[in-house]
Parts: structure tokens; sequence; C-alpha cells
């Protein structure tokens, strides 16, 4: 059993899709792991580290993968040829990716998109959002407080009292919690919103206070899977008024609020931004997929009649090797349920339900429901 590990190409990924702790436990069970030189180095790991832990090492992704049974990266990996019924498992990014998951299926690739792993007890460990998100929420308060040029928390000192900067986070799933938790630490004044009623609890339970809209669409505004639904104009536009008159007292707001398969909602209007103070902050963590804000800019970082508007790319990525960490224990206790221990082999439970809501393609075609080709 060959495991290959890529590098990552793009210029804005510098995570790696496993580590020499998990290199170690994947020889453990039986295989032979080949990595890709270069793979860690924006990580902060040595292609001698992984040959320490019992790696060989390949010369680019194409020699790597040369008939590898499993081939593990962290996105998804374009124009890399893997022999037929090779597993093939990354962030894969399915939504709107018709042609590329053609090409997976082409190449006859097991395709697994690891952040469609269900959110059930025995697959909280293979959880790549909820570890990359968490991340997330906590880099965006630093990128917050970086770009704030006032003291976050209350100061009493002899020349005065500074304030406490007034927080507000936007969406509370695990990056919004993480941002909360991280916010409040430094000494901020939280508050945060969601459509999901069970998030009041979590939120106040963090020392922040809730926010929302609270009528009988919001009661009913989470699915079974504990993500939100789409809300409709009408509490939109209810929610919008709340939020508008808060987000013009705040110093820094953080907006989180995905959901899967759909471009972000816009939660901050270009006016709404006119209304803070200058020298704000606005952190939208949804800025690949459209932006929470209506002025945001993926990539970038913009101001705003004062107010600056944080766009930054991958920001999990941007805690590189504690994100590199995470994502690779979450890729090792899946790859774990696939194998056979005493064959020390791959043998695939395609019946398996990890297995069944996360595999894209299978002996060339698109096997997901989900993502059926159009036409």
């Amino acid at each position: 059993m060959r495991i290959a590990v890529l590098a990552e190409t793009a210029a804005n990924e510098d995570r790696v899709a496993a580590t020499p702790e998990t290199v170690k436990k994947f020889i453990g069970l039986g295989a032979s792991v080949v990595v890709a030189r270069g793979a860690g180095m924006r990580s902060g790991l040595r292609d001698g580290d992984f040959e320490a832990a019992g790696a060989s090492l390949a010369d680019g992704n194409a020699a790597a993968a040369d008939d590898a049974d499993i081939v593990l990266a962290v996105r998804r990996p374009d124009g890399v040829a893997v022999k037929k019924g090779a597993l093939v498992a990354a962030i894969m990014d399915p939504y709107g990716q018709d042609a590329a998951l053609a090409g997976l299926a082409h190449a006859g690739a097991s395709a697994v998109a690891m952040e469609l792993m269900p959110r059930i007890t025995r697959a909280q460990v293979m959880d790549v959002l909820s570890s990359q998100a968490n991340l997330a929420g906590y880099r965006a308060v630093l990128d917050a407080a970086a770009e704030y040029g006032r003291a976050i928390p209350m100061m009493m000192t002899a020349a005065g009292t500074v304030p406490a900067a007034k927080v507000f986070i936007m969406g509370v799933g695990v990056a919004g919690l993480q941002a909360i938790a991280t916010a409040r630490r430094l000494g901020a004044i939280v508050t945060a919103t969601d459509v999901r009623p069970a998030t009041k609890e979590q939120v106040e339970s963090l020392g922040a206070k809730f926010l929302a809209v609270e009528d009988d669409e919001f009661k009913q505004a989470q699915t079974a899977g504990g993500y939100a639904k789409e809300m409709s104009k009408e509490y939109q536009a209810k929610q919008a008024e709340l939020t508008a008159s808060h987000i013009a007292k705040q110093d820094i707001v953080i907006t989180t609020a995905l959901i899967p398969g759909r471009p972000a909602p816009k939660l901050i209007s270009a006016a709404m931004v006119r209304s803070m103070r200058p020298g704000s902050v606005i952190v939208d963590l949804a800025v690949e997929r459209g932006g929470n804000c209506e002025l945001s800019k993926p990539g970038e970082v913009v101001e705003i009649d004062g107010v600056k508007i944080v766009g930054h790319l991958n920001v999990a990525g941007r805690l590189a090797a504690t994100a590199s960490a995470l994502y690779a224990k979450n890729l090792f206790a899946f790859v774990e349920t696939l194998v056979d221990k005493k064959e020390k082999k791959l043998a695939v439970n395609w019946d398996d339900e990890l297995v069944k809501a996360t595999l894209l393609t299978r002996d060339g075609a698109v096997v997901h429901p989900n993502f059926q080709p159009k036409g």
C-alpha cells in the first residue's frame, strides 16, 4: 500500500496534507509513504523531517502520485495523474466544479471530499471544516487587532482610561465561536449574532451578548445537520435593520456566515460600512465565496472612508504549521478506517456512511448524488 503526499501548487496555500507524526502512523498501518520534495517547507517541515519519519521523497507531484494507492492533498489536485482506482482525499471544493469532477472521474480516481464529512460523533476527529474554521476564527481576531490602530482591552492608566474595543461577530459556527473566545481573551466587549437559535446559549456561555430577531422563523432556522438555513427576504430585512444600528457603534466586525454550496449571504452593506467610525475594521471570512460584506475584495485589505475591510484568502492557512498538523490528523483518522489492518492494504467499505457522504467519483463516474452532471 503506497501513500503519496502532494506539494500544494496554489500561491496562497501553505498547508501540507501530512506531517512526520502522521507519516509514522501510516507506516504503522503497513504503508509506504512518498512525499513530494518541498511539500512541507511552507509549514515549517523540512524534507529531512519526513525522511526521518520513514518517508521517501519524490521529485514532484507526478513522481509522488505514480502507482500510489492513496493520494493525499490539501486542495483538489487538478492535473495530477493517478493510477486507476486510486483513492484521492483532499478538500475538493466540488460546488460548481463539474469539469474538474469529470476529470477526476475520467482518471479513474475514487475522489473523496473531506469537507463533506458528516457531522456525527464518530467523524468528529475527521472534520476538516471544524479544525480549519477554528483556526480561521482565531486568526481573524488577530488580523483585526493588527489593523485596528488602538488597544483592545480596557486599560486604566495614570494618563486616563482606555475603553475596551467593541467586537461584533456575525455567524456563530466553529469560526465564530473561536473568534468570540479569542476577542474575549484579548479583553474586548463582544456581541454576536446567528440565525440558529441553538447558538444563543453558546454565545452567552463565552461571555458575549447575543443579538438577533427572535421570531418564529428564527426558531426554525437550523438544518438537521447543524448548518444555518437560508433565511427569507423578510427576515433578512428585519435582521439587517437590527444589526445596522449595532454595527455603527462597533470597532471591529468579523463575518463568518457561509451556507454550503451557495454564495455567502450579504450581511454588511456599503451604507453600513460608511456608518462605522474611521479606524474601525471589518474582517470578512467568507470572502472566497463572494463575501459577507458588499465592499470586501478577495485577497485585499481595502479602506473605505477610513474603515478597513480585510479580505485575506485561506485564513486558516495563515497559521500553516498548526493548520497542517490538524488537517493531517483529520486525514489519518479517515484513511485509517479504510485500511485492512491484518492484510495491511486498502479495503474500502463503499457502504460505510462516511464513504458514501464524501465520495465524489468512482469507476469512471461522478457518484455523489449532489454533484451529478447537469444536462
